[in-house]
């Protein structure tokens, strides 16, 4: 018989037990109207995994849960099964990578995308931390698949299905090409991957997230509060009428799955500007000689003071940058919180100086006059900066913003050490 894989057809989880079984000829099939939330809560389903998480896989043998075990058992299933290798060491390379892919890759990209979602609580240091682990995960990946087309031998793996699976849900929700681009070597890698006819059967077309989901508002979870003295207060009402009422005493959750239409942003409201932000960011990108005389140039010539606003920031807390590799994922977590304001920003942050205690600085291009009240209250980071209004009519001032668009080195009298865009 079929064994039978109990899960959403969009369960990424699922996903790797039913790519292992296109490439190891073996039967399985999801349950037929499975319904997350329903399904997984009935009897039948609590006796196979007692907590209700899925998947589960309903074999002759019993019922299996655990994603990595189902993925593991449908692999055995068929014997000297090229997914696990061919000699011990291939064997024991495979596990290693799957603990990596699980530990690694996929808890820290849970620890970003879930509090962001309302799954779990949000707090702006842990995220910061899961960032910068999964940040070094992926140098790490990108390291061995400089010389690797695949994990582990010369063909896919059961730790290549596995750690492809973990990759998607981030590629496909949260990890935008901006975040991507500094591990050419996992993105080569994924898209490699996910293009396997194999992959492409389970996965179908796979398109990377255009933006870091914003962090999911709680304002919504009081509005029931808010309509229950009304209900109080008129008891005697015609019973028509108390029906009419009771959809808007629809529960928190419905009312936080359903916040459309959304309000527009106050920014989208500002009168035309001539300057068209996504032409600025197209020249900076496509300038790869004489930038001064052709980016720089063109971007003064675009530069519209009425419909936009530069700014210098600062870091506050220099004396704390003691280590490089630390304070440019400071940076680059910075720059990934700020993806909200993509539509409405462009910016350059640098890290400055030979030795430590290294500087952080930035110039940011927004839309208005002020600094989006938005970003104020979303990105935390925004606190840690010293914020100054370009004076463009100072030429120190418009130079010293020139510099820092171009990447000067030295700036400032001092060496760059890196330099990271927004755009």
């Amino acid at each position: 018989m079929a064994l039978v894989l109990h899960a959403g057809n969009t369960n990424k989880n699922a996903f790797k037990a039913l790519i292992a079984a296109e490439y190891s000829g073996v039967g399985v099939k999801l349950a037929p109207n499975f319904e997350m939330g329903v399904s997984n809560k009935t009897p039948e389903f609590l006796k196979m995994n007692p907590i209700g998480k899925v998947p589960v896989l309903e074999t002759p043998e019993g019922p299996i849960f655990e994603s990595n075990a189902i993925a593991r058992y449908v692999t055995r299933s068929r014997a000297d099964n090229p997914l696990y290798g061919s000699t011990s060491i291939d064997y024991a390379h495979v596990e290693q990578w799957i603990d990596f892919a699980s530990m690694e890759i996929d808890a820290n990209i849970a620890k970003w995308l879930y509090p962001r979602l309302g799954f779990t609580v949000y707090l702006p240091p842990a995220e910061e931390a899961a960032i910068a682990s999964l940040k070094r995960a992926l140098g790490a990946l990108s390291i061995h698949l400089a010389s690797n087309t695949y994990l582990v031998g010369h063909s896919v793996t059961l730790a290549d299905i596995i750690l492809t699976c973990n990759l998607y849900l981030g590629f496909s929700r949260i990890l935008t090409k901006s975040f991507t681009s500094e591990y050419p070597h996992v993105e080569r890698y994924f898209w490699t991957m996910v293009n396997q006819p194999n992959f492409k059967k389970i996965l179908g077309e796979v398109k990377q997230a255009e933006t870091v989901p914003p962090v999911a508002s709680k304002k919504p979870a009081a509005q029931p509060k808010e309509t229950k003295p009304k209900a109080k207060a008129e008891p005697k009402k015609e019973a028509k009428k108390e029906v009419e009422k009771q959809p808007a005493k629809a529960d928190a959750a419905e009312e936080e799955e359903a916040p459309k239409p959304k309000p527009k942003n106050p920014l989208d409201l500002l009168p035309p500007s001539k300057m068209v932000l996504d032409d600025w960011k197209r020249l900076y990108s496509n300038t790869k000689t004489n930038f001064r005389e052709v980016a720089i140039k063109g971007f003064w010539d675009m530069y519209d003071p009425e419909g936009y606003s530069l700014w210098f920031c600062d870091y506050k807390y220099n004396e704390e940058n003691t280590v490089s590799f630390v304070t440019m994922n400071k940076v680059g977590g910075f720059l990934q919180r700020m993806d909200l304001a993509r539509k409405y920003a462009f910016g350059k942050m640098l890290v400055i100086g030979a030795e430590p205690p290294f500087k952080v600085k930035g110039l940011w291009l927004f839309r208005g006059q002020q600094i989006p009240q938005f970003v104020l209250d979303e990105c935390y980071d925004m606190e840690l900066y010293e914020w100054k209004k370009v004076d463009i009519t100072d030429e120190a001032q418009k130079e010293r913003a020139s510099q820092m668009i171009e990447d000067c080195e030295p700036f400032e009298g001092e060496p760059l050490l890196d330099a990271k865009c927004f755009k």
